[in-house]
């Protein structure tokens, strides 16, 4: 059973970083697209990055483009976010997903708790 767990949350000032890590157990990782989702106050759930096993491909969403990096290193994905923003403030979610190229939620079988990013000054 595929197990992800997320790290690396916290308080940061706006202009800021963090790097959020998510452990993955339980499974071969080279069959799985590894998605970071993030849900502010009060909005709902959403996709923000993907990164394709596979090959080695990524994706962003435009508010977070340029601004964060997705990469994977054996098995632990993580998400360099520069630049931060105070709406940039939700709980973040890693999930995995056999299908490709996808932030569709329906796709994506399995999700760790969830770290909670804030920025503020």
């Amino acid at each position: 059973q595929l197990q992800l767990v997320e790290s690396g949350g916290g308080l940061v000032q706006p202009g800021g970083s963090l790097r959020l890590s998510c452990a993955i157990s339980g499974v071969n990782v080279h069959y799985y697209v590894f998605g970071w989702f993030r849900q502010a106050p009060g909005k709902e759930r959403e996709g923000i990055s993907w990164f394709n096993s596979a090959d080695g491909s990524t994706y962003y969403v435009d508010s977070v483009k340029g601004r964060f990096a997705i990469s994977r290193d054996k098995n632990t994905v993580h998400l360099q976010m520069e630049s931060l923003k105070p709406e940039d403030t939700a709980v973040y979610y890693c999930a995995a997903a056999l299908e490709r190229h996808t932030l569709e939620e329906a796709s994506y079988l399995f999700w760790g708790p969830g770290t909670q990013v804030t920025v503020s000054s």
